[in-house]
């Protein structure tokens, strides 16, 4: 369909389905093969992106792309490997193109009292949420500056936003990522690349049903104070990624989108 623009003063509108189009985009979605990342990718895809998921479980990865269809490839790939990052970006771009879109989804998460976390399983949580985040934006953002285009998103935590209890690890992580999103929207905006968060509320993923069912005092906990009284799909994180990465946030950087039924502001 052709694309319609009106031009009225200085305000250009333009076919409201093309602004939120990611016709002819490449996007790198980290743990894509499940949970989040592979929603996230499915509606990246159905937008009309090129998605290219990475992971360390090749089958996973392998089945994820087969249901995606034949805009999603996959590479296998540790992020936790700092040193594997930068050779990781500069395939993935000889082979499928210039990354237009980046989605650092994968993490890991750590239910323990905080005087039970030893140093190591901070530094785990640590390094996998924070430093493999920074060094594969690093390597992302130094192309997309180069081209003076780009979207940088990071899956960000209600952890981020109030105290939860027993997740001190993840919660400096995620915390961090609140802070980079910030430092690297400032310095980066004046390239045209835009980092934004998306602060995922209780969204039903096979992990959370988990630790939700066996934690029902938890779980009542967490809908109590969600206004809306229901737990989030998973597509509600990859229909918002889809808009942050979009025309449609052409404006936006440096945010951090809480989707969350109203979580993060219940009482």
């Amino acid at each position: 369909m052709k694309e319609k623009q009106i031009i009225t003063g200085e305000l250009t509108l333009v076919n409201h389905q093309s602004v939120f189009s990611l016709e002819g985009k490449i996007a790198l979605i980290t743990g894509g093969g499940s949970g989040i990342g592979y929603d996230i990718a499915q509606c990246m895809t159905h937008a009309g992106a090129t998605v290219i998921i990475t992971g360390r479980r090749e089958h996973a990865l392998q089945e994820a792309t087969e249901t995606l269809g034949e805009s999603a490839h996959y590479v296998v790939n540790d992020v936790t490997e700092l040193n594997s990052l930068e050779g990781l970006v500069e395939t993935i771009e000889a082979t499928y193109g210039p990354i237009d879109i980046l989605v650092n989804n994968a993490g890991i998460n750590m239910k323990k009292p905080a005087l039970e976390v030893t140093d190591a399983d901070f530094d785990r949580i640590i390094h996998t949420n924070l430093n493999a985040v920074f060094a594969l934006t690093r390597a992302c953002a130094k192309r997309m500056v180069a081209r003076q285009s780009g979207s940088i998103l990071m899956i960000s935590s209600m952890a981020a936003y109030y105290g939860i209890d027993r997740v001190v690890a993840y919660a400096a992580s995620k915390s961090g990522v609140e802070g980079m999103v910030k430092v690297l929207a400032s310095e980066f905006s004046k390239f045209n690349v835009r980092v934004n968060a998306i602060a995922p509320g209780f969204i039903e993923t096979n992990m959370m049903k988990t630790a939700m069912s066996s934690d029902p005092d938890r779980m009542n906990k967490a809908l109590n104070r969600t206004p809306m009284g229901k737990f989030g799909k998973p597509q509600d994180i990859g229909w918002a990624a889809v808009f942050l990465a979009s025309e449609a946030a052409g404006y936006i950087t440096g945010a951090s989108l809480p989707v969350d039924g109203g979580n993060s502001i219940g009482f």
